[in-house]
């Protein structure tokens, strides 16, 4: 796993501002491992290599991160734990993760750009991102988190819980919880400033801590988990970031994906995208978030040169010169 050249991004845009990293859960737990904290660092320091890539070849970089399976890991130690002690509402729980997870990156990243001589800081945010508390995503749950099981286990948790399942690959079953839309970042000026004077960024982690506005105009938790590629696409805007990189474990956004059919796609414009979402390639617990994400920046963005890349980290510097990954772009 070794560094990218500094060279690989010379022929890359100069002036496209900061690029929005948004990892995927998976990418500090792995579905074949337990998920441990020890598991976690460990996968964590081999995921921060890529991203000092990016920081050695001097890109600025806002990271943001998923926590499915660590938020759906707390809330099964908080049902298990119900006759000990209080629970924990669901916003808690993101935020909890949001935490612990921004700790562990940062110190991995601090570690690894301290190794490369690099004298720079990384800093977490803790963020809250409002939400309408009429979103009709409240009464349709979409959003994984949690291990998926296999479906007699699956079948036990449902029932022994009341939780609501889905089935994912290999016919196994995952919770799924509310995903509503966010609306803004409460701490998006925060994060512009400190984007703005070359500070590094960990923030949004798991989507951000969903919030709303009750009566009296205060914010208040709600039990949702937003999607981090919307919160990643509504933070890139707001920062005029030029890039937003998806990072996956897959190589490429993939057209009849598991069939006999498959294709993976190079490039995919906005109007290419949203047809292939209406014809059902790309299911909303799965690759349809991020490319509703990837629309929603590429429309809303004012900056000419926009672009969503989608692929997996390890190839990021083959992406940011257009070699790898699924390139999404305006018609």
């Amino acid at each position: 796993m070794g560094r990218c050249p500094v060279a690989t991004y010379n022929d890359v845009m100069k002036s496209e501002g900061p690029i929005v990293v948004a990892l995927g859960g998976n990418a500090i737990s792995r579905e074949d491992e337990e998920g441990n904290i020890p598991q976690q660092f460990r996968r964590t320091r081999q995921t921060v290599v890529w991203l000092a890539n990016l920081i050695e070849a001097g890109r600025q970089i806002v990271i943001t991160h998923g926590n499915g399976p660590q938020v759906g890991n707390v809330l099964r130690r908080v049902e298990l734990a119900a006759h000990e002690i209080y629970p924990l509402p669901l916003d808690t729980c993101g935020a909890d993760t949001q935490g612990g997870m921004g700790y562990m990156i940062a110190q991995c990243l601090n570690n690894e750009l301290r190794r490369r001589g690099i004298a720079r800081t990384v800093g977490v945010i803790i963020t809250m991102v409002e939400v309408a508390p009429d979103d009709p995503a409240f009464k349709n749950p979409t959003k994984p988190i949690g291990r998926s099981y296999e479906r007699h286990k699956g079948e036990q948790m449902r029932d022994r819980y009341g939780w609501q399942m889905v089935e994912v690959a290999g016919g196994r079953l995952r919770r799924v919880v509310a995903s509503p839309i966010p609306q803004s970042i409460v701490e998006v000026e925060l994060i512009r400033r400190l984007t703005q004077a070359g500070d590094l960024l960990v923030v949004g982690g798991g989507g951000g801590i969903p919030v709303s506005r009750d009566d009296e105009g205060d914010l208040v938790g709600v039990e949702a988990v937003i999607d981090k590629d919307r919160t990643s696409a509504l933070l890139a805007d707001a920062i005029d970031a030029g890039t937003v990189l998806i990072a996956t474990n897959v190589e490429r956004v993939a057209l009849d994906f598991g069939k006999p059919t498959q294709r993976f796609v190079d490039r995919l414009t906005v109007a290419e995208a949203r047809r292939h979402l209406v014809e059902g390639q790309f299911p909303s617990g799965s690759m349809g978030p991020k490319i509703e994400a990837a629309i929603a920046f590429l429309e809303q963005s004012r900056r000419s040169d926009a672009r969503v890349i989608i692929c997996n980290l390890r190839h990021v510097a083959d992406a940011l010169a257009g070699r790898a990954g699924t390139q999404l772009e305006r018609d």
